[in-house]
């Protein structure tokens, strides 16, 4: 296999970084150069929205974490949603979306963000380039993005480290409502839709959403995950959706009706966070799918 090795900018000064490309990459053409943090953050931007190849849909990446996403009728829609759902993290921030950028959406970006898109106007691209955006051409097509995944490696001071890509989707078969009330369907469309982007966000993971956008995402904090998550997203967790990455336990249910969260899906459930659930009229769904995120 040929591979090119390129010099670009590291993490931190005090460090160097190289990219090293092989036959097997996606094809991408960017506008300008892209730093570690950026390759790490369009990965795992792209790594959401391969998710949503088919629909409108667009992500907010801040260093490696996701702090947004959100699907709409629209790019532009979509985009402004996870825009307004996290306006903070926005600054600075990699947006990865699914279809074309036009000069609407080119509008909507400051010089301190980089963009990654399937296509481009030339006025979308005359526009960020003024603009001093940086914009990347996503060549390979999202419906195909997995098939270019490869085994993650890790090198510790015990010996290379190597995983196999996350490939999960729900199963018919798994997917089980537990509660005895019944989610309508705007619930299931929200439940998986928040269960896709927990599957990429970093462990503990809570992602509360509505709407076809998340409220708030909580990833890497414990215990404290699910009342950070409910805390940040304020009076918006009301019959909002919460997606986990672990197993409930009667603490989120907890949790979760402190915040008027109306469903909860989660690999699993024991008896007694069912009952509780019940007693709170909150649908619980389980997936029979662990998806925790150690990175």
């Amino acid at each position: 296999m040929v591979k090119e090795l390129n010099n670009i900018t590291a993490e931190n000064k005090h460090q160097t970084a190289t990219l090293e490309k092989g036959e097997n990459d996606i094809s991408y053409i960017s506008s300008g150069e892209l730093d570690y943090t950026d390759i790490i953050a369009m990965g795992k931007g792209l790594n959401v929205i391969s998710e949503f190849f088919d629909v409108n849909a667009a992500a907010i990446i801040n260093k490696a974490n996701i702090s947004a996403v959100a699907l709409g009728k629209s790019l532009e829609d979509a985009l402004q949603k996870a825009i307004d759902s996290n306006p903070i993290d926005y600054m600075n921030s990699v947006l990865v979306v699914s279809s074309e950028v036009n000069s609407d959406i080119a509008k909507l970006l400051e010089n301190t963000n980089k963009i990654a898109a399937p296509k481009f106007t030339p006025n979308a691209e005359e526009l960020l380039a003024k603009k001093g955006v940086t914009y990347v051409k996503i060549n390979t097509p999202l419906k195909d993005y997995k098939k270019f995944l490869s085994e993650s490696i890790k090198i510790t001071p015990f010996g290379i480290l190597k995983q196999t890509p996350n490939m999960s989707e729900l199963n018919k078969d798994t997917f089980k409502i537990l509660s005895k009330t019944k989610p309508t369907v705007e619930q299931i469309e929200d439940a998986v839709f928040a269960w896709k982007i927990s599957k990429h966000a970093n462990s503990r993971a809570i992602v509360i959403a509505k709407d076809l956008c998340t409220v708030a995402i909580s990833q890497g904090l414990g215990a404290s995950s699910a009342e950070y998550a409910l805390d940040f997203s304020c009076d918006s967790s009301k019959d909002a959706i919460m997606a986990m990455d672990l197993p409930a336990a009667i603490h989120d249910i907890n949790v979760a009706a402190q915040g008027r969260i109306s469903t909860i899906i989660a690999p699993s459930a024991a008896a007694d966070v069912i009952n509780m659930a019940d007693k709170y009229n909150m649908v619980l769904i389980t997936t029979g799918i662990t998806n925790a995120l150690y990175s």
